[in-house]
């Protein structure tokens, strides 16, 4: 049976390569050994109301596994693109994740088709001319391509970023600072976007709306009683660059629509804006990002006295560099990340703002333009409760701090060493 699926997807790809001007099939496979290792500490001591309180020092968690992704994503896809004439084309493109360890699919939430392949990197078909490119599907965001381009590490494995750890990569850091899970923060669904065309003299750019596709009732009050049912989902921003000779900077903004409660009129955003710039001085590869994220609710309805909706920020920069040695590439960089929880001002607060700091190193060696062997270690220190780690693929991505315990998240470390293959 699975011989014959296989036989029927190879004929449906040879059917449509015969009506295409081109079809392309594509793919990378990344796996890679990575290690991880979360420390927590006590950092209760002796007190006056406690005097016998004896410190428990600290809590390691670690986790070694076989992985994938630590230098490029694996992937599988299939893209066309058909010549309609008078510079007018049509494309596609279609691009599945691969947890390549495990030998099955990795194509990010949403899954599109359940837990086998799924298109979830990439799936989308457009329209392209003079005018630009009319892209609709799944889709990076604009506001994403700031964090990956100007990271050497390219938001992949534990070298990423500690902007692109705590936009996502690490659920405990999310909470941990205040802000609530991005499911758009990579890649939007449901998207409509529009690129510049490739000639204006090295100025690029883009826009995105991406649809809620949440119900609608008239009257508003047969709206069903409920969170996130009204306007959770949706999506907007843009990025809008100049590349010319070695000078690369790009500035990007977006929304992405969190959370509602339609009866108490409360509509939840996440706010991002980011500016990022690359020098290629030939010798090496000099790169950065400043960025900030903003937790914002508006509040349409009634609020009750004394009730004050916080809005808190993150502000995060990177600066890193690419390094080319012979066949091979040194990579470094060194990314912060400081939380803003915008208290109310009657709060008494003892400690500093949540704030973390990395350092990350690695270096890739190309056995050929297509096949390369790389080595990453990394290193993130927390201060004042913040929880971030490495990232990377690893599981092992939190801290031992149960509720109560009195310990606290301290540092991550991690390492990736791998093979990459490209097709």
């Amino acid at each position: 049976m699975k011989k014959s699926l296989v036989a029927l997807a190879a004929l449906a790809v040879a059917g449509v390569a015969s009506a295409q001007s081109s079809v392309t099939l594509f793919g990378v496979v990344d796996v890679n050994i990575t290690g991880i290792q979360n420390k927590s500490e006590d950092l209760q001591f002796p007190t006056l109301l406690n005097p016998f309180y004896l410190n428990r020092g600290s809590v390691k968690q670690s986790q070694t596994a076989l992985s994938n992704s630590g230098y490029n994503s694996s992937r599988l896809g299939f893209r066309g693109t058909e010549d309609l004439g008078g510079g007018l084309a049509a494309s596609f493109w279609l691009e599945a994740g691969l947890a390549n360890d495990q030998g099955t699919g990795n194509g990010g939430a949403p899954q599109l088709t359940g837990n086998g392949l799924s298109f979830g990197r990439r799936s989308t078909v457009s329209l392209s001319g003079g005018f630009g490119e009319l892209r609709l599907g799944r889709d990076y965001t604009p506001t994403f391509w700031n964090d990956t381009v100007f990271d050497p590490f390219g938001t992949n494995g534990v070298g990423t970023n500690l902007i692109s750890v705590a936009n996502g990569y690490s659920s405990g850091g999310a909470a941990s600072s205040g802000f609530t899970a991005n499911p758009n923060y990579v890649r939007a669904s449901n998207s409509v976007g529009y690129f510049l065309p490739p000639n204006l003299g090295g100025f690029y750019g883009q826009v995105m709306y991406a649809f809620n596709e949440q119900l609608k009732y008239d009257p508003g009050q047969f709206t069903p009683v409920g969170p996130n049912n009204s306007r959770t989902g949706g999506y907007w921003g843009g990025r809008f660059g100049y590349a010319n000779g070695p000078l690369d900077v790009a500035v990007a903004y977006g929304q992405a629509t969190l959370a509602d409660a339609y009866y108490a009129g409360l509509t939840t955003n996440l706010k991002t804006a980011n500016l990022g710039a690359s020098w290629d001085f030939g010798f090496m590869k000099l790169m950065g990002e400043v960025s900030q994220v903003k937790l914002d609710t508006d509040n349409d309805g009634l609020v009750p006295i004394g009730v004050i909706n916080a809005s808190p920020k993150a502000q995060g920069y990177l600066i890193g560099a690419t390094i080319p040695v012979g066949p091979g590439l040194i990579r470094v960089a060194y990314s912060a990340v400081k939380i803003d929880p915008n208290r109310p001002t009657v709060t008494f607060i003892t400690t500093g703002d949540p704030k973390a700091e990395k350092i990350a190193l690695g270096y890739v060696y190309n056995l050929s333009k297509r096949t390369a062997l790389y080595g990453t270690v990394a290193y993130v220190d927390n201060k004042n409760g913040y929880d971030l780690t490495v990232g990377g693929n690893a599981s092992n991505q939190s801290y031992y701090a149960p509720a109560g315990s009195g310990f606290t998240a301290k540092n991550s470390t991690g390492y990736d060493i791998g093979i990459r293959h490209a097709f």
